[in-house]
Formats: C-alpha cells, structure tokens, sequence
C-alpha cells in the first residue's frame, strides 16, 4: 500500500520547505542559547516583583506606612553613597538571575536501582543463549557488564520496559526461526506479559530490538471509508505498517488511522479472503462490514452456516441477493453462483473476440459470503446432500476474472472440513481472535512479527495479503443491529450504513405497470 502522491507544486518543494524548517529551527536555537541570560533575568524580575506584590498584600495597613518610609529611607541613602546606584543595580541583576534560574530537577542519568536490576536478571537469563565456552571474550557471562550488552533502554511509569536493543554475539545463529523464538520467548517472559512485543532483528550488525506496540483503538465504529471502488478496508493497524490513512469519525472529531486494505478485482492478486478465529472473536463482524462495503458497488448472496441470525439485518436490502441460513437455501444460492460466474466467462469471452465491450451486467462486482461452511459440510454428509463447498470451485477458480469475490470465515476447531479449493485459491488472510503461534503460521503462512496476547477484545487479529507482511488488525465495531446486547450508538452506526428495502415486485400497483407499459 502506497501513500497518494501529493500535488507538483507540493512534491517538488518539499526539500526547499524541509531545508527553511531547518534554518529557522537553527536560528531559533541560536538566539535561544545568545539570549538565554536575559531570559533567566527577566524570569527572576518577573519573580521578584511577584514577592513584592505578596509581601504588600501581607502586611497590615497600620504598617504599610512605616513600610514605605523604611523603603524610601533605603533608596535615599543608596542614592547618596559613591557608587550607590551602580551597585543597586549589580545587586538587583545578581539577585534575579539568581531567582531565575532553572529549578526543575535534572533528570537522572541511567536507570535506578529497581530498573538496573530489570535489566540485569534479563541479562543473566541470556547468558546461556548468547555465550558459548569457546568465546575468548564473551559478551554474555554471568555477573558480567550488561550495560555493553543493552546500549538502549526505555522504561514506563510503571518501571517496565518499553524499548531496548540488544547486542549479541556474531556466532549467534540468527538466521534459524528456533532460535529467534526461543530469544523471543524468553524476552516476552522476562519482560512482561500481558503486551505485545514487536522483535526487529538486524543479522548484519547483530542486534535485536525490543519495542513494546500500544493497544490498537477498539472504539472505531462502522463509517463510510474513504475508499475507490475495488478496496475493502479490513481494519486498521500500526502507524509504521502502511503508509496510508483514512479519516475517521469519532463523533465530532476526525482522526487519520491507517488501514489496512484489501484490493479485488481483475488485476488483484488476492482476490479471495479466508477469515479464521474462534467463537466470538469478530469474524461474523468482519463479513457484516465487508458486506455493508461491498454493496456500495456490487451484489452481495450471504450463506451463514452458524443458524444464528447475525445477517438479518441484510435480508430485503437492495444489493443482497439473498440471506441463506438452511442446507437447501445453501446450495441453491451457491449452485447459482457458480452458473453466474461461468455466464460472465462466456458473455466477456465473446464479446472480447468481437471486439466490443464486456456486457454492462458482467461488470457489477458480486460477493459470495460464507459464514461457517463446515456446519453445512457435516449436515450435508448426514442427509446424502452434496457439500457446498464443492460448489465454490468455479467461483474460486475464475472469480477474479468474472468479477466474483468470495469470503470464507470459519472456526479452528472446523479447519480440516474446509475443502482444498478454499485452502488453495484464499491468498488473503484473516485471523481473528487468540491464538497459538503454530495457528498463525498455519493460516497465515509466515508467523507474525509480534508476539500474540493471550487477552485480546473482539475483533483483535492478524492480517496478511497474499506474500506480504503480516499486519495486526482491529476490525471496525459492526454489530448485528438486532442484537438487544449492542448499544444504541453502534446499532444507529449499522443501520445508516444499510440501503434501502427493496420494493418487491407484487407491491407495484397495476395502473403503474400498464402505464410504464409501451
């Protein structure tokens, strides 16, 4: 993903804008530094005059009087003594400057006592990773220096640690996936749990580096994206993943969070999304929010296997081409799709070698949502039906090319029921949930640069687009709009996302039709 380019006039100043930043910002420093004595006696006047006004405000109006005859008296006898004035005034500068100092503290140099020893049992537990008997000088031997082995370290309020980078030896075997995560292992350990670490490991200059990742936002709510036709926003995830973002509603503010996008269509290389997680980790609301997306430019047929209602919502909406919860309903929709994305094969074929445009309605996206297919798989095997999935192939096979998408959610623990056609041809994934690292890289097919939490709130996952990286995820809230547990703000959002009902074919009057009627 790639930021949109700016205009001409912006892209070829922006050097010349960066360089006048650095000027002004080096003469502000400048004159900062040359003027700093005058700042620090001013703030001391400021502050001796501030004492004088309190002292005044503090004393007695029967004193006041002999007060200001005492002070006169002072002034007179300084004005007549050689050098009076003169030295007033030495005296009142040296006695601002001396109010004006900088008070504030200085910050200690180094950890205190209890991080210095954080940082030196993390230490000590690496000796027997990092070091071997062979090392002449081994940079990692117990009751060693560890401030060589940990030139950068930050810690929290909390005196936990936030970023630390790590020199390790050269002989370390850095390139083998065990040994990076057994080091991964033990830092998450040693370090904290209950976050999520993000490892960078530099193999040419042997160092590692720690950053612990701020929570992704939960409170996004289902909006309009600022998106072209072709791009399904999945969720959002760190500023330092993707060089894009969306402005985003937060009730009368805006934000800019970056997105993580998926592109479908002719020239996508993922045009199929497989979404995995366990019960009650978000994946029905990832779909309802694709699916809300996707009818903005396209049709939509939606297959839930769970029987539980979540996509109600869509039922009668114009674009939705139907809502199937039951195994005959399934297959009727899915054996029509397959027979639309072979009719749009052929009518683009033909007129393509006729030298015309494809037909207008080979060109409207269609999306084929499935919902828990493996429940259909096992009650298809018990009632001699065939398995809808076998029904995908088509769709899977040459959606791309028919303008079909499909999306497949389904639970780990129903993985091995989904057929090979689906493994095959969902070059996007989606894991929704918690999950062990061997699960990851299973669905994924590379395991992620952070460690997984154990605690993770609904929609909270991992993201990969084909052989890219593997992006953490936070779905945008889109519940069921009909569940009595969703609040009344996040089902208002929902339902001013929905198109409208479309008006079905026997409610229009008689008098219309013989009218419309040539």
């Amino acid at each position: 993903m790639v930021r949109r380019p700016l205009p001409r006039i912006l892209s070829t100043g922006s050097a010349q804008i960066a360089r006048s930043r650095e000027l002004a910002r080096t003469a502000a420093d400048s004159a900062t530094d040359v003027l700093h004595p005058l700042i620090t006696i001013t703030r001391g006047l400021r502050r001796l005059a501030s004492a004088g006004r309190r002292r005044w405000a503090d004393t007695p109006k029967d004193k006041r009087g002999p007060l200001l005859f005492l002070v006169a008296s002072v002034v007179l006898v300084v004005a007549l003594v050689p050098y009076g004035p003169l030295l007033a005034v030495i005296t009142l500068m040296a006695a601002a400057a001396w109010q004006g100092r900088d008070r504030t503290p200085a910050a200690p140099e180094g950890p205190d006592e209890s991080q210095t020893q954080r940082l030196r049992s993390l230490y000590e537990a690496l000796v027997p990773y990092f070091s071997t008997a062979e090392d002449p000088d081994p940079l990692f031997t117990h009751g060693g220096e560890w401030d060589k082995a940990f030139p950068v370290y930050e810690f929290d309020e909390t005196g936990r640690i936030t970023q630390l980078v790590i020199r390790y030896p050269a002989y370390f075997t850095d390139g083998e996936a065990d040994s990076r995560a057994r080091i991964e292992q033990l830092l998450h350990a040693k370090s904290g749990r209950g976050r999520e670490y993000r490892f960078a490991w530099d193999v040419e200059g042997n160092q590692l580096t720690v950053t612990v990742l701020p929570p992704l936002p939960t409170d996004i709510a289902a909006q309009r994206f600022v998106t072209s036709p072709g791009e399904t926003v999945l969720g959002f995830t760190d500023p330092t993943e993707v060089q894009r973002t969306l402005p985003l509603t937060y009730g009368e503010e805006q934000r800019d969070v970056p997105p993580v996008v998926w592109r479908t269509g002719v020239r996508s290389t993922e045009p199929h999304l497989l979404v995995m997680g366990q019960p009650g980790s978000g994946t029905s609301t990832l779909l309802r929010s694709i699916a809300l997306q996707a009818l903005l430019h396209g049709d939509v047929v939606i297959v839930e296997g769970g029987g539980t209602g979540e996509y109600a919502c869509l039922t009668g909406r114009d674009g939705v081409l139907a809502v199937e919860c039951g195994l005959t309903g399934a297959l009727a929709s899915l054996e029509w799709a397959a027979t639309e994305t072979e009719r749009r094969l052929i009518a683009m074929n033909q007129a393509r070698q006729a030298g015309h445009q494809p037909p207008d309605d080979t060109k409207r996206p269609l999306w084929i949502l499935l919902d828990r297919p493996s429940a259909f798989t096992h009650l298809a095997a018990a009632d001699g039906h065939r398995d809808p999935q076998s029904l995908l192939q088509v769709p899977l096979r040459h959606g791309r090319a028919a303008g079909v998408t499909v999306v497949v959610a389904d639970q780990f623990d129903s993985a091995d029921a989904l057929s090979d056609a689906v493994r095959q041809h969902t070059r996007a994934r989606v894991v929704l949930g918690p999950a062990t690292p061997e699960q990851l890289a299973a669905v994924l097919g590379a395991p992620p640069r952070t460690t997984p939490a154990a605690d993770v709130p609904p929609g909270r996952g991992y993201a990969r687009l084909g052989t890219g990286p593997v992006h953490r995820l936070q779905v945008p809230a889109t519940p069921d709009p009909h569940d009595e547990a969703t609040s009344d703000a996040a089902r208002q959002a929902v339902l001013a996302l929905l198109p409208p009902r479309t008006t079905p074919a026997d409610s229009v009057p008689v008098e219309a039709v013989a009218a419309d009627a040539p």
